[in-house]
């Protein structure tokens, strides 16, 4: 009877530990495709922008340096995300795309003074559209790095709690996962000075 109840221990011990693999195993699994998520978006917004510099280079091909700029930008961007891709667990990887698409997004945004200043560009019906679809984009992107960061939070949360912080290692959990925080992030949470001087 002893050796019975023993057995039944044993097995509910087994049991709750293959429990909390499968759920490190799901949590990982849901903040890796919550990265793929991001990844596509991002990918759309690196295809759009060629066709974005070629509209605009018929109206400002004296603003060449600004073009170069995004161009140069989309292309480290793209290598950080190939680098992100390859493993999003990786923290300094992350990091690298995150300083990336903050060098994007700050060209992207002097390329966008540089078209405001060309009203013939900015009534361009292509300029016009493209700009939209990046607009979309970059919302798109924003919405998929909100819901991978919730993963990630997640996954993070639950390897740091106890028990599975005493397995998680011994599973191949052996870090918490890094969230995906673009240069911009901080200057959006702050909140805006105001002054009447």
């Amino acid at each position: 009877m002893e050796f019975l109840i023993f057995l039944g221990i044993i097995a509910v011990l087994v049991a709750w530990v293959i429990a909390i693999y499968n759920k490190l195993v799901a949590l990982k699994n849901q903040y890796q495709n919550g990265f793929a998520q991001i990844e596509v978006q991002l990918k759309r917004r690196y295809d759009l922008i060629p066709n974005l510099i070629e509209t605009a280079k018929g109206y400002i091909s004296h603003e060449r340096e600004t073009l170069e700029a995004v161009v140069n930008a989309r292309n480290q961007a793209m290598a950080g995300l190939k680098a992100a891709s390859a493993d999003p667990s990786n923290g300094a990887a992350m990091q690298e795309l995150a300083s990336a698409e903050g060098a994007l997004g700050s060209a992207l945004a002097k390329l966008n003074v540089v078209v405001e200043a060309y009203p013939d560009l900015k009534a361009n019906e292509n300029m016009m559209q493209l700009s939209e679809e990046i607009t979309t984009t970059e919302n798109r992107v924003a919405f998929a790095r909100q819901a991978y960061n919730d993963q990630i939070m997640e996954y993070n949360t639950y390897r740091q709690s106890f028990p599975p912080m005493v397995f998680a290692n011994m599973f191949g959990h052996p870090t918490d996962a890094t969230l995906l925080e673009f240069e911009d992030s901080e200057a959006i949470q702050a909140a805006p000075k105001v002054s009447f001087d």
